[in-house]
């Protein structure tokens, strides 16, 4: 099936969908890093990029036209800035706000259906009216702002047309959803936002996929039957005692239908520690220790035994709390990108171009393919039964 992958990064929302069965016609990323990042692993002649038809360039001077009709899917992650909501704002001409251009895409190309993600904190009640009108936009891409508009008129306008009656021209089915990607197998606490549109023509039904991963699975495993231990070969004088934990676990009456959360140790356990073992770790690509972290007030890092906080880009080139790991006998340490990059299920054998703040910062940013890849198969799914 054929797709075009806007704001690809590094790759990841991309590369889940290209397992889930899709193959871009053209791949686009401003960000010079991110494409040397891409390019090096076409070098090396990685199976999931190598074919890609990689343009680095400002998507806004890409025309989308020559797509018409030829596309099952168009996906990304588009930079947003919200609009405040006082004021007079136009509402395509703020630089740090992609949407316009991934609806404009979307309005040029006409595709089966998208797929495009975004933060949590888009459905933030403050930020409402905006989420609004961006899945307004992306149900009726046609309906386009105008130069003198706006953006509040313009979503006015959205909601009478959305209203009417009998409405011709080009129309989505679009469904919204905040995914937390520990619920699909993912090793880390990752909630997303995730637009999921369907051509109208085209007359199909679609959901989400459901959640397989628990929590509750997860405290079975490790407060119940104590599976988790034995797989990890946790010595019994090793583990946590925890007697909420394990109460819990025994009102469960049982192992629950769904698969344990997948955990940090579950993630890098095989993985040599870089500070202990730094000649062992130097062999794996992108394994190298990064000194200089440190524990404060709201920034303690990820427990070893959990799914990892969520990680981020950080902030003026540093990553946080949130990229480091808990250690067992106290202390912090970062992730190293590898590690990093199995939290974000990248597979071993991708490498990240760049210094280590700037992998760190390519991989905040991405999208885990495992999450990307269980979204891409439930639409490839509807895809081929309309074909």
């Amino acid at each position: 099936m054929n797709s075009i992958e806007l704001f690809a990064g590094a790759g990841g929302l991309g590369m889940g969908l290209h397992l889930a069965g899709f193959h871009p016609l053209a791949v686009v990323e401003w960000d010079h890093d991110c494409c040397q990042t891409l390019r090096e692993n076409q070098v090396f002649n990685h199976p999931l990029v190598r074919e890609w038809p990689l343009t680095q360039g400002d998507v806004r001077h890409v025309s989308f036209k020559g797509f018409e009709d030829r596309l099952d899917l168009i996906s990304g992650g588009p930079p947003c800035q919200p609009f405040s909501l006082g004021g007079k704002h136009k509402a395509h001409n703020d630089a740090r706000d992609m949407f316009p251009q991934a609806i404009r895409a979307v309005r040029e190309a006409r595709p089966k259906a998208f797929v495009f993600e975004n933060v949590k904190g888009l459905t933030r009640a403050a930020f409402r009216n905006y989420f609004e009108y961006i899945k307004l936009q992306l149900e009726h891409p046609e309906v386009a702002s105008r130069d003198d508009e706006d953006w509040s008129e313009h979503l006015a306008r959205l909601e009478r047309h959305h209203t009417h009656g009998v409405r011709d021209g080009l129309h989505y089915r679009v469904l919204a959803q905040v995914v937390n990607a520990a619920n699909h197998g993912v090793p880390q606490r990752r909630e997303r936002v995730v637009f999921v549109g369907f051509r109208d023509d085209l007359d199909l039904e679609w959901s989400f996929p459901i959640t397989t991963h628990s929590a509750d699975a997860l405290l079975w495993e490790q407060f119940g039957d104590g599976v988790y231990w034995e797989r990890h070969r946790v010595a019994r004088a090793d583990r946590p005692i925890d007697p909420a934990a394990s109460a819990r676990a025994e009102r469960l009456g049982g192992r629950p239908r769904t698969v344990a959360w997948k955990t940090v140790r579950d993630a890098i356990g095989d993985l040599a520690d870089p500070r202990t073992q730094p000649d062992a770790a130097r062999k794996i690509a992108n394994h190298r220790f990064q000194g200089g972290a440190r524990s404060y007030p709201g920034h303690t890092g990820s427990p070893l035994d959990e799914p990892a906080k969520t990680l981020k880009a950080g902030v003026h080139g540093v990553p946080g709390g949130e990229n480091m790991l808990a250690l067992p006998g106290g202390g912090v340490r970062y992730f190293t990108v590898r590690e990093s990059a199995r939290l974000q299920t990248f597979p071993d054998d991708f490498v990240f171009h760049g210094s280590w703040t700037e992998t760190m910062r390519q991989l905040g940013n991405a999208v885990p393919l495992r999450l990307a890849e269980v979204v891409g198969r439930g639409v490839a799914r509807k895809l081929k039964f309309a074909a």
